[in-house]
């Protein structure tokens, strides 16, 4: 009986590989390498799922998210409010584009941003706000956009782990100003390599983000701003455009295993996921569960084959590229909380009855340490 991993990827599906390996030959026999007629076409299938206009494929998620950022303006000077409960890059694009990233602290349950944090931090260099819909589970945002459009700030949503998840009808990525993916290969909707893609409804930001993936050129060498190279590539618009036919089922399997862990960890020594409220959605890029004993469940799980991990174990103000904050210990504190007592369980669509059961055993046969539990309290 083999561990169970955290997650699985495309090799492990035989007739998917075939319909990926298909798609990746295709592309190179006619060396489509830099965008082309893969990436176009992934772009109109993308904002067709997303319910937006445009889509416009990017190198990677935290290109998306920075030059989103340039897109509507941030730089020097600027503020952009970001939860502290989020993978760096959120920070980093932000840091990237020269404003300075406002952390706030998040939700003790959801573990996500909301309005009420928003609010207090808002002033007059905010740019910006960027919600993280964090494992993939939705912000809830219509609180957050009625307090922007008051304050007048643009919303970039951070939707890099939740491809696929609903707000109240509508896709993620699709509400705020623009929406930003990832689609490294652990991701819902993950490629062979790293890749992105912005999506939005405002025609001007589609079409500065697509000026500055490319050097800011259109025609041909004539360079219209000052841009980069953020395209993505045609073999992984390729892979994604087989994957994204794919992805409302595996997000429903998602679902169901999230569900059914749920339900069977109640008892458990550890606390599940909050179940998302009335209209908001979670397609469990990841699922967290939370110990006041965390190091000792990790061990307990690596002694049964079940595999884990931390996301993430140093918040952003508490980790050296962000000394400069100076947002010491305390000032954060239930994303501080939080860092010391997550930990990411096996999740992954081909799930198993049998891998499920083997995790909820593993975790019911933990015994926490009981001076852990009361250092806690």
């Amino acid at each position: 009986m083999g561990a169970i991993p955290l997650t699985r990827l495309d090799h492990s599906d035989p007739q998917l590989f075939a319909e990926l390996i298909d798609a990746v030959e295709r592309t190179a026999r006619r060396a489509a390498f830099v965008l082309g007629d893969e990436v176009a076409t992934f772009e109109r299938e993308f904002a067709a799922y997303c319910g937006v206009s445009d889509a416009v494929g990017l190198s990677s998620g935290t290109e998306s998210l920075v030059l989103a950022l340039r897109a509507i303006g941030a730089g020097p000077g600027d503020e952009v409010i970001l939860p502290a409960n989020t993978f760096i890059a959120t920070a980093e694009a932000v840091a990237l584009v020269g404003a300075t990233p406002r952390l706030v602290d998040v939700d003790p349950v959801t573990h996500l941003m909301t309005a009420d944090a928003i609010e207090p931090a808002l002033g007059r260099r905010t740019r910006c706000v960027i919600p993280v819909h964090l494992y993939g589970r939705t912000v809830d945002l219509d609180p957050i956009m009625t307090l922007a459009r008051r304050a007048g700030v643009a919303v970039i949503e951070d939707a890099c782990q939740a491809h696929g998840a609903w707000y109240r009808g509508q896709c993620v990525g699709a509400i705020g100003d623009c929406g930003c993916f990832s689609f490294y290969p652990a991701k819902n909707l993950g490629a062979w390599g790293d890749g992105g893609a912005l999506v939005t409804n405002d025609e001007q930001i589609a079409h500065r983000v697509r000026l500055l993936r490319s050097h800011g050129e259109r025609p041909r060498y004539r360079h219209r701003i000052v841009g980069t190279t953020a395209r993505l590539d045609g073999i992984q618009a390729a892979v994604l455009r087989v994957k994204l036919r794919r992805l409302d089922e595996w997000n429903a399997a998602r679902r169901r295993i999230g569900a059914r862990l749920t339900e069977a960890l109640r008892a458990a020594p550890v606390q599940p996921p909050a179940w998302p409220g009335l209209g908001q959605d979670h397609v469990f890029h990841q699922y967290v569960v939370e110990s006041a004993d965390r190091d000792s469940l990790r061990a307990h799980l690596d002694r049964c084959g079940v595999a884990s991990a931390i996301h993430y174990p140093v918040p952003i103000h508490r980790s050296e590229a962000y000394a400069g904050l100076g947002l010491g210990p305390g000032s954060l504190p239930v994303t501080e909380w939080l860092a010391e007592r997550i930990c990411s369980l096996p999740m992954f669509p081909g799930m198993t009855s049998d891998e499920i059961d083997r995790v909820v055993g593993a975790l019911m046969e933990f015994v926490p340490d009981p001076a852990q539990l009361a250092a806690a309290c």
